[in-house]
């Protein structure tokens, strides 16, 4: 039996491949940190402060690579005990990617053409969000509220991966441009990148309600709903 289909081989190894710019740049720089080589340009914000800085990467790495394991069809209906398990370790390693991110945007002292009042304020309040969003999928699955947990963990997904669409826009504006974007543009191609993320988010989302919908109307028009079943155990 096949632990995946190729279609979920497919997914997986594009996100792999999506993730990897900002992945690979917070492994380099966590290996700097921890008496590695220098590769990385020079950040003194990170040598000052490495601590979150390392937790943040390893966070992040951690919720974008196993998170999209989490979403594999075959991994949830053949392995239920490991999507648990590994469950946990997302939900947590999101919320300490959240809360350094939030830490750092809030104390660390940005150039202004590096962060903006505007991505000042969206990165605050997507931090919380995404804390908040994990601890509701957290609250929703122990109430056996499936949707509204998968809803919760995509939309929050959708914020952890912001790094690497934003990674893809601005590698799309040094192509353009022949420059890297900065200031109030820096600012509001870091959003859109969110913004896009969390339009294709909903975009699975009513996708999945949609194909929920349809499979309960098929199960009542077969006359198997649920008081059915009961009825027949």
């Amino acid at each position: 039996m096949r632990l995946l289909t190729r279609r979920e081989w497919v997914f997986l190894a594009f996100i792999l491949i999506y993730s990897s710019v900002p992945s690979l740049g917070g492994a380099l720089r966590v290996l700097e940190l921890l008496g590695g080589p220098a590769v990385m340009p020079e950040n003194p914000r990170a040598i000052a402060f490495p601590l979150p800085i390392i937790v943040h990467a390893l966070g992040s790495l951690l919720f974008c690579l196993l998170g999209a394991l989490q979403f594999v069809p075959g991994m949830r209906r053949r392995h239920p005990g490991v999507h648990r398990m590994m469950g946990m370790t997302v939900m947590t390693a999101g919320c300490l990617s959240a809360m350094t991110g939030l830490w750092m945007t809030h104390v660390f002292v940005f150039p202004g053409e590096l962060q903006g009042v505007l991505l000042y304020w969206v990165r605050i309040g997507l931090g919380f969000s995404m804390i908040a969003l994990i601890a509701w999928a957290f609250v929703a699955i122990r109430s056996g509220k499936i949707a509204s947990h998968a809803g919760a963990m995509l939309r929050a997904y959708a914020i952890g991966q912001g790094a690497s669409t934003q990674a893809v826009l601005g590698i799309a504006w040094i192509v353009a441009f022949g420059t890297e974007v900065m200031g109030l543009w820096r600012d509001i191609l870091m959003v859109s990148a969110w913004c896009i993320n969390l339009f294709v988010a909903q975009l699975l989302i009513n996708r999945l309600s949609a194909y929920g919908a349809r499979g309960t109307q098929a199960s009542h028009r077969s006359g198997f709903g649920r008081a059915d079943i009961g009825a027949t155990r």
